[in-house]
C-alpha cells in the first residue's frame, strides 16, 4: 500500500521502526515482538539500513518476511553512502519486484572504518539526489503501483548536526520534499515543543507533507548515554533526568520512568493533532505495548 494510501487511512497514523538482528537467536525474538506489536494495527513498520549498506540483505530479508507474513506494510530505509547508482537502481528493482511500496530516503552514515569518506565522490551526496533517482525510477514505470514508490525522508526537531544554520535546515529539508518526498518521519526527540515549533517552522517554509514524530523511550541508563552517541546533538530534558535520578540504579524504575515519559510525549502530541507517531521499539514490543498502555489505548481501540 502506497504510503499516500496508508496516512489517509488513519490520521494520526502509528508505526513502529525495528533493525536486522544479527544472530539466529535475535531474529526469533524479533519476529516474536513483531507477531505481538501486530495486535495493534500499526499504520507501517520501517527497517534500518546500515551504514554503508551492511545490512543490505538483511534489511531486504526482513521487509520481504514482513511483507509475505503480516498484514503491516514494510517501509525499508535505504541510504546514500557508497552505493552508486546501478547499485541503488538494483536495490529499488528488487523491492519493486517483491510488492514493497515505498522508501524511508536518508543521507545515512559512512561506517566507522571509513574515516576519511568523501561525499563529493559519492553519486548521492544528500538525501534529495537520493529522492530525485527514486522518482526518475517511478516515472519509468517499473513498480508495479503505477505511482511507483511512495517516498519518506528525515526531519531533525532538534537541529540537523550537519548543518547548525537553521534556516539552511529547512531548505534543505525543503528541497527534499520538492524533490518527491510523500512524507517526514523525526529524528527522537524529549521535549515536545522542539518538535511542534520545528512544524510550525517547516510549514512557514512552504513544507506542507505530513510529519509523522519520532519517539524513543528510554528504557535503561545505558540505552540513554547510547541514544546521546547517535543522536547527536539530542537533549535530554531537566524533567526527565531529575526522574531518572529518582529511580537511582533500578532497571525496572528507569524503565518505568521512560515509558511513562514517552507515553505523556504520546498524549501531549495528541492533543496538537498530530500527523503520526512512530515509536522506535528497539526489537522489543514490551515498552511499547506499556505505552499504548498508559495512553489508556489497548489493541483493539486503534484499528
Amino acid at each position: 500500500m502506497h504510503i499516500q494510501d496508508i496516512l489517509a487511512r488513519r490520521r494520526p497514523s502509528f508505526s513502529f521502526e525495528f533493525f536486522p538482528p544479527k544472530s539466529p537467536a535475535a531474529w526469533d525474538e524479533l519476529y516474536a515482538a513483531i507477531v505481538e506489536l501486530q495486535a495493534y494495527d500499526p499504520s507501517f513498520v520501517s527497517v534500518t539500513y546500515g551504514a554503508g549498506g551492511s545490512t543490505r540483505d538483511a534489511t531486504h530479508d526482513l521487509v520481504v518476511r514482513i511483507k509475505e507474513t503480516t498484514d503491516i506494510p514494510p517501509v525499508p530505509h535505504l541510504t546514500c553512502v557508497g552505493h552508486s547508482e546501478e547499485e541503488i537502481d538494483a536495490i529499488l528493482s528488487r523491492y519493486a519486484e517483491a510488492g514493497v511500496s515505498n522508501i524511508l530516503a536518508l543521507r545515512g552514515d559512512p561506517p566507522r572504518d571509513w574515516p576519511n569518506y568523501d561525499w563529493s565522490d559519492c553519486a548521492f551526496p544528500y538525501a534529495e539526489d537520493l529522492v530525485r533517482f527514486i522518482k526518475r525510477f517511478n516515472d519509468s514505470g517499473r513498480h508495479p503501483d503505477e505511482r511507483g514508490f511512495g517516498i519518506g525522508v528525515a526531519g531533525f526537531p532538534e537541529g540537523h548536526p550537519g548543518t547548525p544554520n537553521r534556516l539552511l535546515e529547512l531548505d534543505h529539508l525543503k528541497a527534499k520534499v520538492d524533490a518527491g518526498a510523500d512524507y517526514i518521519c523525526t529524528q527522537l526527540f524529549f521535549d515536545n515543543h522542539d518538535f511542534l515549533d520545528f512544524r510550525d517552522r517547516c510549514r512557514l517554509a512552504g513544507i506542507q507533507v505530513p510529519m509523522i514524530a519520532g519517539i524513543m523511550p528510554v528504557t535503561s541508563t545505558k540505552g540513554m548515554r547510547r541514544m546521546a552517541e547517535l543522536a547527536a546533538g539530542a537533549r535530554f530534558p531537566a524533567k526527565l533526568l531529575r526522574a531518572l535520578d529518582r529511580a537511582g540504579d533500578d532497571p525496572a524504575a528507569v524503565e518505568k520512568v521512560g515509558v511513562h515519559y514517552a507515553a505523556q510525549q504520546c498524549v501531549e502530541l495528541l492533543d496538537h493533532d498530530v500527523d503520526g507517531i512512530h515509536l522506535y521499539t528497539l526489537n522489543k514490543s514490551g515498552a511499547t505495548r506499556e505505552i499504548y498502555a498508559s495512553m489508556g489505548m489497548a489493541p483493539a481501540d486503534v484499528g
